[in-house]
């Protein structure tokens, strides 16, 4: 009965101790992967990335700036401002390029691949470590028996969410 007692109170000391170990754990960590220690960063600015891609699909710039925006907006408690914010994202959408693969037996291209890259300037000031500026990109290979105007809208909205998860992993998960 003496064993059963002392095994029950170093449980609950246990369970406490963890208690107040996770709660006064300052950094917030999500099933989404990202890890942002509230305490020393509260907002996020993202300015409007415009296209300087040498082919121009218009509804680009504002779809990626949109889904950018979008995602800390859901993902995190980060509060959105114009400028001068804890985190700053910036950058260009600097590649929209279409490359011809796996030529055919009749000398055209069997296989078209869609690039999209954009250089992103991160800059954490709070943490100086972690800044980068860097160039994130995504394809898809489409038939070419397909134009780009039949596969552009879904490919580019594929391209978008490949490369704004791919920022959103670079600049607030820590694994």
């Amino acid at each position: 009965m003496k064993k059963n007692v002392v095994t029950i109170a170093s449980t609950l000391v246990a369970v406490v101790i963890c208690y107040v170990v996770v709660s006064s754990c300052a950094i917030s960590y999500k099933f989404n992967g990202a890890s942002i220690d509230y305490s020393k960063v509260k907002t996020i600015s993202i300015t409007d990335f415009p296209n300087r891609a040498a082919l121009v699909y218009p509804e680009l710039a504002p779809k990626f700036n949109e889904e950018l925006r979008d995602i800390y907006s859901r993902q995190t408690r980060l509060q959105s401002v114009t400028r001068n914010g804890d985190l700053n994202i910036e950058g260009a959408i600097t590649g929209y390029t279409l490359q011809p693969l796996a030529i055919g037996t009749d000398a055209l291209a069997a296989q078209t691949r869609l690039t999209l890259s954009v250089l992103v300037e991160f800059t954490n000031n709070s943490d100086p470590n972690t800044n980068f500026e860097k160039t994130f990109s995504a394809n898809r290979t489409f038939d070419s028996s397909n134009t780009l105007e039949d596969v552009q809208e879904s490919l580019c909205d594929e391209l978008i969410t490949e490369i704004v998860e791919q920022i959103f992993n670079e600049t607030v998960s820590n694994w």
